[in-house]
């Protein structure tokens, strides 16, 4: 059962007893790990079958573990996903916890949705309703009841769809409606289970004796409610294994967190940690450039990276590409993957990965035109999305009547195309702001107005007349069936899967980061992106960027920020955070000295006592929204000396001392080493680099040392 596993899966494997956490890297083989950990156990005779309950968040996922164990001579193990397993246990108690059957389960709720917005007199499009709807889902997960939703995304920052106001009355009248006709959600699904175990010590009692061991994947993506379903499955227990990797948190918008992973060790004392970092999926070249992403990370995750070591053979370098323009960009990529299937590569072995779905157009023409096969994931095919039929449907009958539009007359007076047609679509260039189906909605209208103008530019003279036939031959070209196919998808459909050719398109600044993405820990999300991008590639990665929207326009985009110093003449990149190699650390007396430290008790705010728990406020010791007794002069002092630092390493700045690092020297304005050493954020390496310059600037003095050099 052990033969086969590297040092690190075997100690997962053979770690039955307590809790145990597995901090496992992109293509580390967690899956493996985790499946011979339970069907060891089992062969050993720890664990019964009937017994484990393995949770995880897809159905597909949930299905291959229970392959993989059934494989292994452990086919009674229960692989389910959070709402199934959730599910099974609420229609077999309802009737002795509530009595009757259960209410049936809403398949689709938008129609209610929309339902309960029209009663509330406010008018929502279909892309209103959508973003809407998954507003109300991450408001159930995150256990927020209708009367605190405006404080609560107040205090996350989050990015409304629509006024706070309408969505909390919008929030009422769905939970009511629901109500009246008897009916529950997915969400209920795990709101009702919690309050069944919550009330019922007696149905809690029988859960516990079913189900005494627990694994949990993904765990970096559990959302509050799901953690606190866990919790009452485990009943006080610590059988339990979690399997994750912060650096993977790439849907924080829909409720999941990754605190729940990275505070494992602080809720569970005596844990085993094993970290698995060897990474039997990529090419050593693939994995260096993953490793590279992150090493600029900043945050909470970042300071929990790993960094991966890969154990295949060398395979090509990454291939960075600028283009004039996007059709260019498209066409270049084509022409790239066209290469590799001629030269045996299968075309559902390669990937196109795009930040949103509105981007797919370009590249479903430019594969079609070279008769590469494709499949969308993620997403409806480009003209097949709603509003992209709504406006053939408008254009259409533009095209038949327009001569009696006096609008649409004068936006095609100078014979503009493009101007008629955003005329006829409402079309805006101005996006929306936030995020969702709306900026979809928006983008993909202007896929669509960007065509026109290439139309009408390649055609002077074109009417609407042709334009609709264009799009109907583009349309029908692209509908052709197909048996296997380049997969496209965007970055978020993309996890969890992995292709031998990744290409990595549209990575300009404003797509990645997304513009929308303002808060720092946005931004670091958006950098997760593009490592889970870069970690789906096996062997061929091709990494490319347009500086210009469309053929002959002003070339005003420039590469990702995230590519600085990772891309040939960029400059260098820095490092932040601490990185984990691999290996395990044990719970209970094989504890280090610092773990024992950290276990002494909670930190507590210096000014009013309060528990911390937020990395920045511990750090500061003091919450946020305490009062700050920091030395301003000293502040200033720091930031100016570390910006001429920074300058002289040729690495941003955090590299030197994050801003909440500086804040804490100015608040505690150290006066020898041992005041400075205490100070989160300064280890012995930056104590030894810069601790002297640091302190002669807290007493008002000029930093005696000359600029330092990086090692």
């Amino acid at each position: 059962m052990l033969a086969g596993l590297d040092p690190e899966q075997r100690e997962v494997a053979t770690a039955l007893r307590g809790p145990v956490c597995v901090l496992a890297g992109a293509g580390t083989g967690k899956t493996r790990a985790i499946t011979h950990r339970i069907a060891y156990g089992v062969r050993a005779g720890v664990l019964q079958p009937a017994s484990v309950l393995a949770v995880t968040f897809t159905n597909r996922a949930a299905g291959e573990m229970r392959g993989r164990l059934r494989q292994l001579g452990a086919p009674g193990v229960q692989a389910r996903t959070f709402h199934s397993a959730a599910l099974r246990q609420l229609q077999y108690f309802w009737p002795r916890a509530v009595g009757g059957e259960l209410p049936r389960l809403l398949e689709r709720k938008v129609q209610l949705v929309a339902e309960a917005a029209a009663r509330t007199r406010v008018r929502l499009d279909r892309n209103e309703l959508r973003d809407v709807t998954g507003e109300l889902e991450w408001a159930k997960v995150t256990q927020t009841a209708p009367e605190d939703y405006a404080a609560a995304i107040a205090k996350t920052g989050r990015d409304a769809p629509r006024d706070p106001a309408e969505i909390t009355g919008i929030y009422r009248g769905y939970e009511q409606l629901k109500r009246d006709r008897g009916v529950i959600d997915f969400e209920d699904v795990l709101l009702l289970t919690v309050g069944v175990l919550q009330d019922r010590p007696d149905i809690a009692e029988q859960v516990h004796r079913q189900y005494q061991h627990f694994v949990v994947d993904e765990y970096q993506d559990v959302s509050p409610l799901q953690q606190r379903l866990l919790e009452l499955w485990l009943g006080g227990r610590d059988s339990l294994c979690v399997v994750g990797d912060a650096s993977q948190t790439i849907y924080s918008f829909t409720g999941a967190t990754p605190d729940h992973l990275l505070d494992f060790r602080v809720r569970h004392p005596e844990a085993t940690v094993v970290k698995l970092v060897r990474d039997y999926r990529s090419t050593p070249q693939v994995v260096h450039l993953a490793n590279g992403v992150l090493a600029q990370a900043t945050g909470r995750a970042a300071a929990a990276r790993l960094e991966l070591v890969a154990q295949r053979e060398a395979g090509p370098e990454p291939a960075f590409t600028e283009y004039a323009d996007e059709p260019a960009e498209a066409e270049g990529t084509a022409r790239h993957i066209r290469r590799l299937i001629d030269a045996g590569v299968a075309p559902s072995s390669i990937a196109v990965l795009y930040r949103i779905n509105a981007q797919s157009e370009v590249y479903e023409q430019a594969l079609a035109d070279r008769s590469v096969p494709y499949q969308l994931r993620g997403a409806e095919r480009f003209f097949e999305r709603p509003e992209v039929r709504e406006a053939g449907v408008k254009l259409r009958g533009a095209a038949v009547g327009g001569k009696n539009d006096a609008m649409l007359d004068e936006a095609g007076r100078d014979g503009d195309l493009a101007a008629q047609v955003r005329a006829v679509l409402g079309w805006s260039p101005e996006p929306p702001a936030g995020s969702g189906t709306v900026r979809d909605r928006w983008e993909s209208l202007a896929a669509l107005v960007r065509l026109a103008e290439d139309f009408g530019r390649a055609r002077p003279g074109a009417t609407l007349r042709d334009l609709v036939g264009e799009l109907a031959e583009r349309a029908a070209a692209q509908h052709a069936p197909t048996v296997e196919g380049v997969t496209l998808a965007s970055l978020h459909a993309a996890k969890g899967l992995e292709w031998d050719a990744v290409f990595l398109v549209g990575l300009t600044e404003g797509m990645l980061p997304i513009t929308y993405a303002k808060t720092p820990e946005q931004v670091e999300e958006e950098r997760r992106l593009l490592y889970v991008g870069i970690t789906r590639a096996r062997v061929h990665l091709s990494l490319s960027w347009a500086l210009s929207r469309s053929p002959g326009g002003r070339a005003s985009r420039g590469p990702s920020r995230f590519l600085t110093g990772l891309r040939p003449g960029s400059g260098r990149g820095g490092g932040a955070g601490v990185v984990s190699q691999g290996g395990v650390e044990r719970g209970g007396a094989e504890r280090s000295a610092a773990a024992r430290r950290r276990r002494r008790g909670p930190v507590r705010c210096r000014v009013c006592g309060r528990t911390l728990t937020d990395a920045g406020e511990i750090k500061l010791m003091r919450c946020e929204d305490c009062p700050s007794d920091m030395d301003e002069g000293v502040y200033e002092r720091l930031r100016d000396w570390r910006a001429a630092q920074a300058r002289q390493l040729g690495q941003p700045a955090y590299c030197v001392f994050t801003d909440k690092t500086l804040i804490a020297i100015a608040e505690a304005v150290p006066a020898n080493e041992q005041e400075l050493s205490v100070i989160s954020g300064v280890g012995k390496r930056k104590l030894d680099r810069y601790g002297a310059d640091v302190l002669d600037l807290c007493a008002g003095r000029e930093p005696s040392g000359e600029p330092a050099e990086e090692p």
